[in-house]
């Protein structure tokens, strides 16, 4: 696992970031040269927001996997974090334009009526400001232990993707039931990891920012 970790860090981070784009680039070139099948709207649809479950999931399972393997992801989460934010975005983005053609009193209805589309909508709210403030100068502004609060909404918001995605399917097949129980799995494995105040003890000081992340629950470095 050392020689694993010291390729990971000669890994350039801009490398890694290329590498999370390429899906969405297959899936652009895809849509332009009308191979997405006979309804590419819905095509598109379906594999942005499996990507978007798909790099939340990964981002959730980087402190597991250094607690549990000695893999150290550590520098790589602030851009898994990103790619999540920027699949979810373009998710919705997709929705929004080709899906609903911006009739924005139909899209208020269907938010209203269809428990699934808020779960959505709250899922990219909760990541928006992990996004704005996934930077080290964010962090020097808000303080370390304001923002390791705010990056907690990480949590809430991959519970609200997954049941998103279950909702949407109207059924209990293994693909969405799968994402959920990873999802439910790797919290419970952070959140067993997280070290208990004494009773009455006091609060221990957030970590330093280091460089690809704090100890926090966003999109950087997540405990």
């Amino acid at each position: 696992m050392q020689a694993i970790n010291r390729a990971l860090r000669r890994l350039p981070v801009a490398a890694v970031a290329i590498a999370c784009a390429l899906p969405g680039l297959w899936l652009l070139r895809g849509a332009v040269a009308g191979r997405l099948g006979v309804d590419p709207v819905a095509r598109l649809l379906d594999e942005t927001g499996i990507l978007a479950l798909q790099f939340l999931a990964l981002g959730l399972a980087v402190t597991p996997l250094r607690r549990l393997l000695g893999l150290n992801l550590l520098r790589l989460r602030r851009t898994l974090g990103l790619a999540a934010f920027a699949y979810t975005l373009l998710h919705v983005a997709i929705w929004l334009s080709l899906d609903m053609q911006f009739l924005w009193g139909q899209i208020a209805r269907d938010l209203l009526r269809r428990p699934y589309l808020a779960l959505g909508a709250a899922a990219l709210a909760m990541l928006l400001p992990l996004a704005l403030t996934s930077t080290d100068r964010a962090v020097r502004r808000l303080g370390a232990a304001a923002w390791t609060r705010l990056h907690r909404l990480v949590y809430p918001a991959a519970v609200a993707a997954a049941l998103h995605f279950l909702m949407l399917v109207k059924a209990w097949p293994a693909e969405p039931l799968l994402y959920l129980g990873v999802i439910l799995a790797l919290l419970a494995l952070r959140l067993r990891g997280r070290p208990a105040l004494a009773p009455g003890g006091p609060a221990r000081a957030p970590a330093r920012p280091r460089e690809g992340g704090t100890s926090s629950g966003g999109f950087r470095q997540i405990p």
